[in-house]
């Protein structure tokens, strides 16, 4: 339970990883950059350069330290969950601070533009939190999740992946940002226990 509940979280990130352009010619390619290399790439080590611990704690249901390193364990056994490319639109920045509109396409956030914020430090631009659905497809999210459960082989039988998809599918805008962006792992949690007698009839 607790592997579909941090699954269903990632896919807020996709493991995980969007981002925004904005301000000066030097911000808008360090940021083009850092969009690039997370939204692209599964490495442990965009967890702690390319995000802040408050992106972390948003898409693991965990807190601290714990959420860096779940983000850090997520990296090195997923790669499905990644986009194949990003279109980086509605770029603003103020100081430290930047947001834009991130369309995705491929992995876990297939088809969908992303709200997100970013915030500088040392320097460098990193990924602070998913603020919403831009443009959001539920159809498409519940696609990408079974695509990629199948693709990672994690276990879980047809079945399951199906259940699960298709509760993702019937949610709306507002639904799937509770569940996904709230950073509460109570919505997840509900959604794989709705899928509950169906799992515990595969499994065992």
């Amino acid at each position: 339970m607790r592997r579909i509940l941090v699954a269903l979280a990632l896919i807020a990130l996709a493991a995980l990883a969007i981002a925004a352009c904005g301000g000066g010619s030097g911000d808008e390619t360090a940021i083009t950059e850092t969009i690039e290399t997370a939204a692209t790439t599964a490495d442990p080590g965009n967890c702690t350069e390319l995000q802040t611990l408050r992106f972390n704690e948003q898409n693991s249901a965990t807190e601290g330290k714990g959420a860096t390193r779940a983000c850090e364990e997520e990296a090195r056994r997923n790669h499905a969950e990644v986009a194949e490319a990003v279109t980086v639109s509605n770029i603003s920045v103020e100081g430290e601070d930047a947001t834009a509109e991130v369309e995705l396409e491929g992995g876990a956030l297939n088809s969908q533009t992303i709200e997100m914020a970013l915030v500088e430090e040392g320097g460098d631009w990193k990924l602070d939190q998913i603020e919403g659905f831009a443009s959001y497809d539920g159809e498409a999210l519940a696609e990408a999740f079974e695509k990629v459960y199948e693709e990672e082989a994690r276990g879980l039988s047809k079945e399951q992946i199906s259940c699960i998809g298709g509760r993702i599918g019937e949610l709306n805008q507002e639904g799937a940002e509770v569940m996904f962006l709230s950073g509460s792992p109570a919505g997840a949690i509900a959604l794989a226990k709705s899928c509950g007698r169906q799992d515990r009839q595969v499994i065992h």
